[in-house]
């Protein structure tokens, strides 16, 4: 799930630079005051379609990394970048969406998880911020990906404001949910107040040899738990999330995991070749190309509020909120809201 909140600064909502395209959003669904739109999809509890796939695999970097691509070859690239404890199947109705739309759609699994593994044994298991972007663009790199949509949540929403933050000429357009979750370990010792600590519950309990053991012995259980409470109204089905368990079974994942929490406070201090790359983004850099982010109404993990990242995004830029009781899995929950944000961006950037 995504870093400690943004402390409140300058970033207030009355100083959000909104530029809205002439042509209206396509099936956003019912608007709202204050950038709130209603996103409840009927197909949330349904398992993934049947036309999500097959998993296709390709070396890249330090990985070979398993995606499942859809739409025309000729289509706009967009990267669909999924989060903890999830998968890729958060995103089958939003590639369905996007692929009829035109669009040429890839969703890997990020390091740790599916079908996604390491191509050495003795490439250290990192789960730190800075190396999980750096797969993304050698993934863009392995498929002759110049530039691309990207879109994320949670650690795919993170890596992707990472990707545009540094390489902004890789990234034609970002939708990030929860907005800008770019972090870094000097920030993360700030103690929080009381009930925002209580959120991060999990995080703690992976900083201990005890719950390093728990996650690993319990994972699915464990993952299911944080779905039921990142996501407090989605009524998913058994069948939903097993489907994406299976994707935790990967040999790596209980390592990547824990590591990626523990690098948050600063027990592990990373990869030396990662240091410049950390250096640049604990310094909070702005984000200049065109963005729309999303947040749902329940979202019950710790996420910050709009305004205080409003002021990070200094292009094009434009949130919404999303109503009808949707989480922190918002693809899966309101895909339709998601494939529209694409669509969105695409429409900012030209």
């Amino acid at each position: 799930m995504n870093n400690l909140p943004l402390r409140k600064g300058n970033g207030l909502l009355a100083k959000m630079k909104l530029f809205l395209v002439a042509l209206p959003l396509l099936s956003l669904g019912t608007a709202h005051a204050g950038g709130h739109l209603s996103g409840k999809s009927d197909t949330t509890n349904a398992v993934t379609s049947t036309q999500f796939g097959p998993v296709k695999q390709i070396k890249a970097g330090l990985l070979n990394v398993g995606y499942v691509e859809a739409g025309p070859a000729s289509g706009e690239a967009v990267i669909l970048l999924h989060g903890w404890p999830y998968d890729i199947s958060s995103y089958s109705e939003v590639t369905n969406i996007l692929a009829a739309k035109g669009y040429h759609v890839f969703v890997p699994y990020l390091r740790g998880y599916g079908t996604t593994t390491f191509l050495s044994a003795s490439t250290k298991r990192n789960g730190q911020q800075a190396v999980v972007a750096e797969d993304i663009l050698a993934f863009m790199d392995a498929l002759k990906i110049k530039k691309a949509i990207l879109g994320g949540y949670d650690w795919g929403a993170r890596t992707a404001d990472i990707i545009a933050a540094i390489w902004p000429e890789r990234v034609k357009g970002l939708v990030s949910v929860s907005g800008y979750l770019i972090g870094s370990q000097a920030g993360n010792k700030a103690p929080l107040p009381p009930k925002a600590e209580f959120a991060w519950w999990y995080q703690f309990y992976f900083a201990t040899d005890r719950g390093a053991a728990g996650y690993a012995a319990n994972t699915a259980a464990f993952n299911k738990l944080i779905w039921q409470l990142a996501s407090p109204k989605w009524n998913f089905s058994d069948a939903t999330y097993e489907l994406a368990a299976k994707a935790f079974d990967n040999p790596d994942h209980v390592k990547v995991v824990i590591d990626n929490y523990r690098w948050r406070l600063g027990l592990t201090q990373g990869e030396a070749k990662y240091d410049a790359l950390e250096k640049k983004l604990a310094a909070a850099p702005a984000i200049l190309v065109p963005t729309v982010t999303l947040e749902g109404d329940a979202n019950g993990a710790p996420h910050p509020d709009p305004s205080q990242y409003a002021n990070k995004f200094k292009g094009k830029y434009v949130h919404h909120t999303i109503n009808g009781g949707i989480g922190h899995d918002l693809p899966q929950e309101a895909p339709q809201a998601f494939a529209d944000a694409i669509v969105e961006v695409d429409n900012l950037a030209k």
